[in-house]
């Protein structure tokens, strides 16, 4: 875990640094295909090298977590396939959080599996106006796409259920208003498992903490989501990006009758604190620059 961590970190800037500029180039690691795997029990990764998205199987159909870029929705389709399963039966379309690079490809998989579209009732306005209502990039082009119609909204606490599967939406708001973890019961061999996919607790470049006029209490809101991130019970540890959870180093050490290495409280622990800590330095510093200002 000591390896993973460093290198963790440095992916992450990678990621904030694009965040930051606009993501004017996406990383290639977001469109590059990843081999879909499962991680235990009904729950698999059948996102990219770079982008995170989870299928959760039912007898009932699947549920789909992220639908990534538009340019992903084919490779999603083929990951899903390559497992054994049909990209039509996606009955249901969750998301991590309303950024361009984990839902816009939502209304081609709308539009090719008829799927019911549920997202957070603070992310629905920048779902539906494909971007243009989002309180930092809402007036770039480059992270607009297509307008989606969402089917539900979602609170916080709020259960989605699809033939025995159970994922809780926790509002873990600030990176964007409506940003999701989702948590699930995974049973694998007998045992059962808390899931975490974290939605997102990073605070991209270019994110005003202090003065936002567009989100006032955004500082107020990480903070909230950290408290909530902190109190989730955690097996697997998953994310809205692999680096968030180390997937290429676990995936490559995911062997049968081994331990499984998604299994990783250590490891989640380790990541939120990291983050918060991140947080509480950014709020800091721009604390200390508003007040020379005064």
């Amino acid at each position: 875990m000591r390896q993973i961590i460093p290198s963790i970190s440095r992916v992450l800037i990678l990621i904030l640094a694009a965040a930051g500029s606009a993501f004017a180039q996406n990383p290639p690691e977001w469109t590059e295909p990843f081999p879909a795997f499962r991680v235990a029990g009904n729950l698999y990764y059948v996102g990219s090298k770079g982008l995170a998205s989870f299928l959760v199987t039912t007898p009932q159909g699947n549920i789909l977590i992220n639908s990534d870029l538009e340019a992903n929705v084919p490779l999603l389709q083929a990951s899903i396939e390559k497992l054994g399963f049909q990209f039509a039966d996606t009955k249901i379309l969750l998301i991590s959080h309303a950024h361009f690079d984990h839902d816009a490809g939502s209304a081609k998989i709308k539009e090719l599996t008829g799927a019911s579209y549920m997202v957070m009732d603070a992310d629905v306005p920048v779902v539906e106006s494909g971007g243009k209502a989002d309180f930092q990039y809402g007036n770039r082009t480059e992270f607009l796409y297509p307008p989606t119609k969402v089917d539900r909204g979602l609170h916080d606490g709020d259960e989605v259920k699809l033939g025995g599967a159970v994922l809780v939406a926790h509002l873990t708001p600030g990176h964007t208003k409506g940003c999701t973890t989702w948590t699930m019961k995974v049973t694998d061999a007998g045992r059962e498992y808390n899931a975490v996919i974290v939605g997102s607790p990073n605070v991209n470049n270019g994110f005003d903490l202090v003065a936002n006029k567009r989100y006032p209490q955004i500082a107020d809101d990480y903070a909230r989501g950290f408290a909530v991130l902190k109190s989730l019970p955690c097996d697997l540890f998953l994310g809205a990006h692999g680096a968030y959870f180390g997937m290429l180093a676990k995936r490559a050490q995911l062997k049968p009758g081994t331990a499984n290495p998604f299994v990783d409280p250590a490891g989640y622990a380790s990541y939120i604190a990291d983050r918060e800590q991140a947080f509480r330095a950014e709020l800091a510093k721009q604390k200390a620059a508003a007040a020379t200002h005064l």
